[in-house]
């Protein structure tokens, strides 16, 4: 049985970690070795494509966090959920949501992510 809530939370600890290695670790916490992302702005495959994924976010929006918003829903070996990236304490200019499938192990093997507000698109 998969804890919806606490994979959810572990993906957005490992998309906020700025340290490098530290972030390593989490990905290897949270995605499959042979995981895929895909989303309207990337597409890429392994634990070393989400952890550069995760760092180009962190240059293109310097100071600004990921955070859950709303439940997250899941059933079998996938979930979904919203989320939120902007300033701390001030309502996320971007937001999104994806849907995760897990492994036997409980840990994320792909990624499919939509974006739903982004400022200027």
């Amino acid at each position: 049985m998969n804890d919806f809530n606490a994979i959810a939370a572990k993906y957005i600890d490992a998309f906020n970690e700025h340290d490098p290695a530290g972030r390593e670790r989490l990905v290897a916490d949270v995605f499959a070795p042979d995981a895929s992302y895909v989303d309207p702005m990337a597409a890429v495959e392994g634990r070393a494509g989400v952890d550069a994924f995760i760092a180009g976010a962190h240059q293109q929006f310097p100071g600004w966090v990921f955070r859950l918003v709303g439940e997250v829903d899941g059933h079998h070996d996938q979930a979904r959920f919203s989320w939120g990236l902007g300033p701390e304490g001030a309502e996320p200019p971007v937001l999104g949501f994806d849907v995760v499938n897990l492994g036997a192990d409980g840990r994320i093997t792909a990624v499919h992510g939509f974006l739903d507000r982004v400022p200027g698109a």
